[in-house]
């Protein structure tokens, strides 16, 4: 086993114990190397990538519109930027058939990442969701690769009943929990479940499925200590810091045409400590 492999198998392995040692794995979603040095310096147990600030950043938008080579090369630069263990949201997979989404899993697995975000969102058809037979076979095939690799990639099924709003809302427990167990049985680690923020409904969930079950968080849903309480193990922001981010593009570039003003630029990181962020890039042989 060589030194790069044995790190790689190290880090899945800690990724995996993080859902499983009592405490809520938080996770402040990165978008390049410089969000993702901040969150590892500012005490991330790991780094998780978002899709949507992802696409952002590279220009695309979110949805299964940026275009695989693209996004591999975001998580290499990223793995290679921290030392904290990286998982990676790959949208559906960035592959129309199982075949393709075990393509992108070799490529993840390449780039050095010990997880993965797989959504069942459908966004070319009319219908909201893929089927969940379809969607089991895509699970199937990443974890297949992985297995194959030796490496214990924890794959996060995200399930998209509550974000997307599908079917009556009296409808949506089930459907959600019923999906769950088809992708844990196919080889999902853990099991997301982004737009749902009411206490109850996050309890049931949590009671219903077998496996550590992730909430993402912001503004209006509980703490990270009250769904710690509902026994939530993982919690994530998606892309909420990226486009807050951008908020702040937006509010300082109005002010400075408007009145001339700078005071939404107060705050702001000083230079050298952004740049100084950079200076492992990847490109540090020493790293």
């Amino acid at each position: 086993m060589t030194t790069t492999t044995a790190l790689h198998l190290a880090q899945a392995r800690a990724f995996h114990a993080l859902h499983h040692n009592g405490s809520v794995l938080t996770l402040a979603n990165a978008w390049d190397v410089a969000s993702a040095r901040l969150v590892e310096q500012a005490g991330g147990a790991a780094v998780a990538t978002t899709s949507a600030g992802v696409a952002w950043s590279l220009g695309a938008a979110d949805g299964d519109r940026l275009a695989r080579d693209r996004a591999l090369d975001l998580i290499g630069r990223v793995v290679a930027a921290v030392d904290v263990p990286v998982s990676a949201d790959i949208e559906s997979g960035f592959g129309s058939d199982p075949a393709g989404v075990a393509e992108t899993i070799q490529g993840v697995l390449a780039a050095g990442a010990v997880g993965v975000n797989i959504e069942d969102a459908c966004y070319r058809t009319s219908s909201p969701l893929r089927p969940v037979e379809d969607q089991t076979r895509r699970i199937a095939a990443a974890r297949a690769v992985a297995d194959n690799a030796g490496i214990p990639l924890y794959v996060n099924a995200r399930i998209d009943t509550y974000l997307r709003q599908v079917g009556e809302p009296d409808t949506r427990i089930a459907a959600t929990i019923e999906r769950a167990r088809a992708y844990l049985a196919a080889g999902a680690s853990g099991v997301f479940v982004p737009g749902v923020v009411d206490p109850d409904t996050i309890s049931a969930l949590v009671a219903a499925i077998p496996a550590p079950v992730n909430i993402m968080a912001g503004p209006g849903a509980p703490s990270v200590a009250e769904l710690g309480k509902l026994g939530v193990a993982r919690v994530s922001v998606g892309s909420a810091i990226a486009q807050a981010a951008y908020g702040v593009v937006r509010r300082a570039t109005r002010e400075l045409l408007s009145t001339g003003g700078y005071g939404e630029l107060a705050g702001a990181l000083d230079y050298g400590e952004v740049n100084a962020l950079l200076a492992h890039d990847g490109s540090d042989t020493n790293r």
